[in-house]
């Protein structure tokens, strides 16, 4: 995509490159020397102060004068293609940009082309370069779009500015982050299959029996806003379900090894499509499957239809909140009658003797119409969830009996991210944010950033 660079020796000698280098340092170090004037040697602490305050202009000098010695022939070219119709175009001016790195910021000045024909304009260094089309280049962009996936914009900015020294603004991490977030597919921020399979192979030979793969789904409400339209006071809030799905392997004395999270929001057609896509990455006759969720009517359909071997587990602690709740009904709250009888339930239950569950409940005579009605739903909801209630076997075989692996991913995925103080998000935008954040837990954060950085965007410049 990129003309490679002229080595120094085709532009100019390495000794002419390195002295225009060394008067870089010396015009840095001549802001040093006023530092041991006053009588006093410098602390470490001044020393490092007066480092971190001038090492951006040291270091952008030194990468200012690697760039114009090396890429002298393409600052200086006078002709070049148009890319659409492949005239041969003169230069038409120099266009400064400001550049600005993680370890310092220059001036470049670049040779602008401009075909009348296509009205098309480019600058020819951009590419050779592979500059960002912003001032901030990507390895500014690729840090500052992880700060801001942890942190709100604002105070990303203040903290990012602090601790490198490149001064970003808010409006500018929510730009870039929803940039990234626009290419950050589920194809990217999933693993690919190759990787997924040596996870398995390591986890493989550390017990030497295939692992359990938890399949865990689940719902969060996430707080969303319609967007508002220019010179228009935002839309009122309104709560949307983000549904997600997390894929873990149960490794050697129950440690989990993360396979993927995915968390979006969006309707139960878009997350089987979602989930089925994860599903052929991974290879299923290598892995036992547990499929672990609540009592959510979308959930089981997409999930064994995906994992058609997969063994469905209700969600063992959901199931006992149901209990609970019942039992304080009947008894009362707190009461010591309440809780016994519960533990009671949920011990037939944790040994699968779901019948005589069942024949205590359709027993009960409440004396409340309102107890009596959530004695019937309980009954009616263990009767449903009666094939995935196997909990004395799923221990005996090693398998998980409670989704906390997918409840932990909607906690750190989603909520302590998006649900803070006065945060609607739009839906895009929420997306977005949802969609880097799994990426960072994934792994392949710099996978699909390295995507983005290599996706064909135009400046402003270039029209």
């Amino acid at each position: 995509m990129c003309m490679p660079a002229f080595p120094f020796e085709v532009c100019g000698s390495v000794e002419e490159a390195r002295s225009l280098m060394h008067e870089a340092l010396d015009r840095w170090f001549d802001q040093v020397v006023p530092l041991f004037e006053n009588g006093k040697a410098p602390t470490i602490i001044d020393l490092s102060r007066h480092f971190s305050e001038t090492r951006g202009a040291l270091m952008g000098s030194v990468m200012q004068a690697m760039v114009e010695k090396a890429y002298h022939h393409h600052i200086h070219q006078e002709q070049a293609i148009c890319p659409e119709c492949a005239r041969i175009l003169k230069r038409k001016r120099f266009d400064r940009k400001a550049v600005s790195t993680l370890h310092g910021e220059f001036n470049l000045d670049r040779p602008y082309f401009y075909c009348q024909i296509c009205k098309v304009g480019f600058h020819p260094l951009d590419d050779v370069l592979a500059m960002a089309p912003e001032r901030h280049q990507y390895d500014v962009q690729e840090k500052a779009v992880k700060s801001a996936s942890k942190l709100p914009f604002e105070e990303s900015a203040d903290q990012f500015s602090s601790l490198t020294g490149v001064g970003v603004g808010d409006h500018f991490l929510h730009d870039t982050l929803n940039a990234v977030g626009d290419v950050a597919t589920l194809e990217l921020v999933i693993p690919d299959r190759k990787e997924i399979e040596r996870r398995i192979d390591e986890v493989s030979r550390s017990i030497g029996t295939p692992p359990i793969l938890a399949v865990g789904a689940d719902g969060a409400h996430m707080p969303t806003r319609a967007k508002a339209k220019r010179n228009e006071k935002r839309g009122q809030g309104s709560w949307k379900e983000a549904k997600g799905f997390r894929l873990y392997l149960v490794g050697e004395k129950g440690r989990i090894v993360q396979i993927a999270s995915w968390h979006q929001i969006q309707d139960a057609e878009a997350f089987k499509k979602d989930l089925s896509l994860v599903a052929e990455r991974i290879p299923q006759d290598r892995v036992r499957v547990a499929l672990l969720a609540d009592g959510a009517e979308w959930l089981w359909p997409a999930m064994t239809e995906c994992f058609p071997t997969g063994r469905p587990i209700l969600d063992f602690y959901h199931c006992a909140e149901h209990v609970h709740e019942v039992g304080n009904s009947l008894f009362g709250k707190g009461e010591l009658k309440a809780r016994q009888w519960s533990e009671a339930i949920l011990s037939l239950l944790s040994y699968s003797e779901m019948d005589d569950v069942l024949a205590i409940l359709r027993g009960m005579r409440p004396e409340t119409e309102e107890t009596g009605e959530k004695v019937r739903n309980l009954a009616g909801y263990l009767e449903k969830n009666r094939d995935r209630i196997h909990y004395e076997t799923d221990r005996d075989d090693g398998y998980p009996i409670g989704s906390g692996g997918i409840e932990s991913s909607h906690k750190y995925v989603c909520h302590t991210r998006m649900k803070r103080s006065g945060a609607w998000w739009v839906i895009a935008s929420g997306n977005n944010m949802l969609r880097i954040r799994c990426a960072i837990v994934n792994g392949t954060y710099e996978r699909v950033f390295e995507h983005y950085a290599t996706h064909p965007r135009r400046s402003d410049e270039e029209c």
